[in-house]
C-alpha cells in the first residue's frame, strides 16, 4: 500500500528544502507549483484561459505569462485570486491522481505530494498524513523579501493571503520546525520519516 503523504507550509517556510530531503532519500515527491507552472504555459489551454481571464497585459515580451504581475493581481483580491484557481486547480489535480496511481501501481512505499495549499483546496482528500514545515513570521518575511526582493508590505499581503501558519499546525499530523539551523530541520526530517516507515 502506498502511503500518501501531504506536504505544506507557509510561503517562504523552508518546504523546497524539505521536499529536498525527501528526494535526497529516494522517496518521490509530486510537486503541485511545478505541475500548475506547466500548465500554464504558452500554448496551453490553462495559459488561454488565463490571459481570457486577466487579459494579455499580464505577459512578458516572449509572450510568457508574468507570474509575478498575475501574483500582484491575485494576491490582494480573493475574487480573483479564487478565479485563478478555478482554472488551475482541477487540472493540477487530474493530473496529480494520475501520478498517484501510477506510484500505486509500481508499489510506492510513501509518496510526497508537495501542495502549498493543502488546507485551503479539495487536495487535502487525496493524502493520508500531513506534514507542515513551520518556521517564525519574522523569518518567514525576511524570506520572502530577500527571495522575491519584495518591500515588506508586499511581502505581508503575500503572507496573509494564505491560511494562517499556526493554523497549519494545529491541522498537521507532523510538523518540522524550520525556523532555527538547517541541522536542526535535518533531525526533525529524519524522525518524521522513521515514523512514516512504519506506518
Amino acid at each position: 500500500m502506498t502511503l500518501i503523504v501531504g506536504l505544506t507550509g507557509g510561503i517562504a517556510t523552508g518546504k523546497s528544502t524539505v521536499t529536498k530531503m525527501f528526494q535526497s532519500i529516494g522517496i518521490p515527491v509530486i510537486e503541485t507549483d511545478k505541475i500548475a507552472r506547466d500548465l500554464l504555459k504558452k500554448g496551453t489551454e490553462g495559459y488561454e484561459e488565463v490571459i481570457s481571464t486577466f487579459s494579455s497585459s499580464i505577459l512578458l515580451t516572449n509572450l510568457e505569462i508574468n507570474r509575478k504581475k498575475l501574483g500582484q493581481i491575485v494576491f490582494g483580491n480573493p475574487q480573483r485570486r479564487e478565479r485563478l484557481n478555478n482554472i488551475v486547480h482541477p487540472r493540477v489535480k487530474s493530473i496529480v491522481k494520475t501520478e498517484i496511481q501510477k506510484h500505486k501501481e509500481l508499489g510506492t512505499k510513501i509518496l510526497i505530494l508537495d501542495v502549498p495549499l493543502l488546507f485551503e483546496t479539495d487536495f487535502i482528500d487525496l493524502v493520508d498524513k500531513t506534514v507542515v514545515v513551520y518556521t517564525t513570521f519574522r523569518k518567514q518575511k525576511e524570506r520572502l523579501m530577500e527571495r522575491e526582493r519584495i518591500d515588506k508590505e508586499y511581502a505581508e499581503m503575500k503572507i496573509s493571503s494564505q491560511m494562517p501558519l499556526n493554523r497549519k499546525v494545529d491541522l498537521a499530523d507532523f510538523v518540522i520546525d524550520n525556523s532555527t539551523s538547517i541541522l536542526n530541520t535535518k533531525k526533525e526530517f529524519n524522525k518524521i520519516v522513521k515514523e512514516l516507515e512504519v506506518l
